[in-house]
């Protein structure tokens, strides 16, 4: 029982979204709490996690309406467990 709640708490942790997400979030609170960056650096990394993540979503956007949803076509499956 107590393995049901880890599964289900670290799952998400398997979506590319949520990791660039996450590391997004620690860098930008780590510059916030007293690394000296200035504020057009934390901008700059904030734009390059929102980038990734978007291009991600568009990237599995053009997956599905092209017929490739879950790895099926092109290698896909390779490209899901080198992740």
């Amino acid at each position: 029982m107590a393995a049901a709640w880890k599964v289900k708490l670290l799952r998400p942790l398997q979506s590319r979204k949520v990791r660039t997400a996450i590391a997004t979030v620690i860098v930008a609170y780590l510059a916030e709490a007293g690394i000296n960056v200035s504020e057009t650096t934390m901008i700059g990394i904030i734009a390059v996690g929102v980038s990734i993540i978007l291009g991600i979503a568009i990237e599995d956007a053009g997956q599905k309406s092209a017929g490739k949803a879950n790895g099926v076509a092109d290698g896909g499956a390779e490209r899901q467990h080198a992740e």
